[in-house]
């Protein structure tokens, strides 16, 4: 348990804790917040190494969760590798949580079909088209030549 003096900072607590209420935060994200509602930045420091002691917030636990979400709503790691270091979370701690999260190839395969359906494409258009959309959605190339099946070498069968 940390040294921190609940009185010094009832404020900056009550605000903490009605921000946590509504959902999960980054210690980072959770800081910034704090600090932009006017609590003094030394104040949010020892509030949140408190927190942080008494397990109330956990960045290991906040990006495994936010991996699994985004990942659920058909996001790739590369898009949220990004979301991640935006929030001020360490690249050691995102790469961890990436690498423990979901079959992202196979992800990218079933974003493509949600939105194109079974078949593979059928020109270089299509291909082209469907490659832009799962790099938007921040898979890898790896993850789109997957995904897409086709070696640039291959010729398309219009109806397969």
């Amino acid at each position: 348990m940390s040294d921190f003096d609940p009185g010094l900072a009832a404020g900056a607590r009550a605000a903490a804790v009605a921000l946590l209420a509504r959902r999960d935060y980054a210690s980072g994200e959770l800081r910034s917040k704090l600090i932009d509602k006017g609590h003094d930045a030394a104040t949010v420091d020892a509030l949140l190494a408190d927190f942080a002691a008494r397990r109330l917030i956990d960045d290991v636990r906040y990006a495994e969760r936010f991996v699994a979400y985004k990942a659920g709503r058909g996001h790739g790691p590369v898009r949220i590798r990004q979301d991640l270091k935006a929030l001020g979370l360490q690249t050691e701690l995102i790469t961890a949580a990436l690498e423990s999260g979901p079959d992202f190839p196979r992800l990218a395969a079933e974003a493509r079909v949600r939105k194109f359906g079974p078949r593979p494409p059928r020109d270089w258009h299509d291909k082209a088209r469907q490659a832009r959309f799962l790099q938007y959605r921040g898979f890898s190339a790896d993850h789109i030549r997957s995904a897409l099946g086709n070696d640039p070498g291959d010729t398309f069968d219009p109806d397969p």
